[in-house]
């Protein structure tokens, strides 16, 4: 699935995204273009949905735009 995060056009919290995403046992691949600020997620979608996903991405501190 692939987001849109206003946090992720800067590269401090590229950073900390990426950790985060890539510390999360459902997500295989985290990819972070930080000229669009697009995030590209390969998750197990069994073990979570998107909307979840999503969900603690913004109970992170992320903001997440369209």
């Amino acid at each position: 699935m692939t987001i849109y995060v206003k946090e992720a056009t800067e590269e401090k919290p590229l950073q900390l995204l990426e950790a985060f995403l890539l510390e999360m046992e459902e997500v295989e691949r985290a990819l972070v273009d930080i000229e669009e600020g697009e995030v590209a997620i390969t998750y197990d979608p069994a073990q979570i949905s998107a909307d979840q996903l999503t969900k603690r991405i913004q109970l992170e501190g992320f903001h997440l735009t369209e």
